[in-house]
């Protein structure tokens, strides 16, 4: 039975646990720290402004303009032009309320999402979910490698595994950031992320604008079987769950036991840098979009990232090719250590365990190696990904509604009624969405 809301101004106990014997497994440590960084002083940096707070959100959206993102976005543009613009639009609003709560559990709790789980839910529940974290990491590694290898075999001929290879070993050299503190590595995703959005800019001058033909794409319409298809992909495809895992462990880890004026102040901080890195990532893939229904559309069917590549440089010259290749390129790189960061985050909350950053790094790129070292098409690759990652879903976006609807973990942060309708409705489409892809793409 959940407790009612608590009145104002009193002072929840966030981190409690569930009644029974749960309640007791907690000993030791809280939670093993993802960061090693120096205590911040919150009110200060209140008074700086909201500027010095912002971040988590920024490392969490490169998931939502990862390589995967580009392939969905690329096939809706070419084949359908500026007809689904409006699925670009909804998927964002979705994913900013989905990360929004991600960020809030960490704050009010000071837990990540997955030591949350294992806090309140029974040790083989707490298993299995993390066995199906662990393969959601492996496969989101692959598809940043993959798209990392595509990009460098695109820019400088090399292999995928060579390609996939460097990937790996920037990817690593990002983590390490992390290691000086949580600043440095957020400054260098979100550079990555200005890059990727410096080549959109770049392709959307060149192929240029048509913004009737955009606001008459945010109306919600369909062109038959095929696009209701792919609208449902991209869709579904909205939340991943590995960003939801590491949000609140950036959250929680920065954020955690201050007063309860605090924690609301740093909530309305981590609202606006959520709106703005959200924001930021869906206009990054609408942008994508907008090119390729202008420079893709009509010409000879695009379903590779190297025929999207090869048709840019036709239609729109080199300079717009070599901008998207490095694009490709930056979101690999990103997307790449925020997945073995989420990975660790996984681990460390479900079974209260520490790998090695090398050692970590490993269990998620032997897969992708592998992948490319037998020859599999990296694009068939890419869309196998993101099934094993349709099945996480659930598992991340169940748990998050039921603990923040809960005034005893949540204190005066708790759901308010509206929010938590509007957030169960959403992880019910979401899911039905990936069933229905999952049934398309496996039958």
């Amino acid at each position: 039975m959940l407790r009612k809301d608590h009145p104002s101004g009193s002072r929840a106990a966030p981190n409690c646990s569930c009644r029974g014997p749960r309640s007791r497994r907690r000993t030791g440590p809280r939670e093993v720290p993802v960061f090693q960084e120096r205590s911040r002083t919150i009110p200060r940096a209140l008074v700086k402004g909201p500027l010095p707070l912002l971040g988590p959100a920024f490392v969490t959206a490169i998931a939502y303009v990862d390589p995967g993102n580009f392939a969905t976005n690329l096939t809706a543009g070419s084949t359908y032009g500026y007809l689904l613009v409006w699925v670009v639009v909804v998927s964002n609003l979705m994913a900013m309320l989905i990360q929004y709560l991600s960020a809030k559990v960490g704050i009010a709790t000071g837990l990540s999402l997955p030591a949350l789980c294992r806090e309140h839910f029974p040790r083989p529940v707490t298993r299995g979910l993390w066995v199906q974290a662990e393969a959601v990491a492996i496969a989101t590694d692959l598809a940043e490698v993959v798209g990392g290898a595509l990009a460098l075999k695109l820019l400088f001929g090399l292999p995928l595994l060579v390609g996939g290879t460097i990937t790996a070993a920037v990817a690593f050299a990002l983590l390490v950031l992390q290691t000086k503190g949580h600043r440095p590595f957020e400054v260098a995703i979100t550079g990555l992320l200005a890059v990727i959005l410096i080549g959109f800019l770049y392709d959307v001058a060149r192929s240029g604008l048509e913004p009737l033909a955009i606001a008459s794409g945010t109306v919600p319409r369909l062109d038959g079987p095929d696009s209701l298809l792919l609208a449902t992909g991209m869709l579904g495809a909205t939340v991943m769950p590995h960003a939801i895992y590491l949000h609140s462990a950036l959250t929680s880890r920065r954020y955690a036991r201050r007063t309860e004026p605090q924690r609301r102040a740093l909530l309305s901080s981590q609202r606006a840098d959520v709106v703005t890195a959200m924001t930021i990532a869906g206009v990054m893939n609408l942008l994508l979009l907008v090119v390729a229904a202008a420079a893709l559309r009509g010409g000879a069917p695009v379903d590779t990232i190297e025929g999207a590549h090869a048709a840019f440089g036709a239609s729109l010259g080199s300079g717009a090719a070599l901008l998207f290749a490095l694009a490709l390129l930056a979101s690999g790189f990103a997307a790449s250590s925020v997945g073995t960061l989420a990975g660790q985050v996984v681990m460390e909350g479900f079974l209260r365990r520490h790998l090695p950053l090398v050692l970590r790094r490993l269990v998620t790129l032997a897969p992708a190696l592998v992948v490319l070292a037998i020859g599999v098409d990296p694009t068939r690759a890419l869309v196998v990904s993101q099934v094993v990652l349709s099945f996480g879903i659930p598992f991340a976006l169940v748990p998050l509604v039921l603990f923040t609807r809960r005034a005893d973990l949540m204190g005066t942060l708790v759901n308010r009624r509206l929010t938590t309708l509007v957030a169960s409705a959403v992880a019910a489409v979401i899911i039905a969405l990936n069933l229905v892809l999952l049934q398309q793409t496996l039958l």
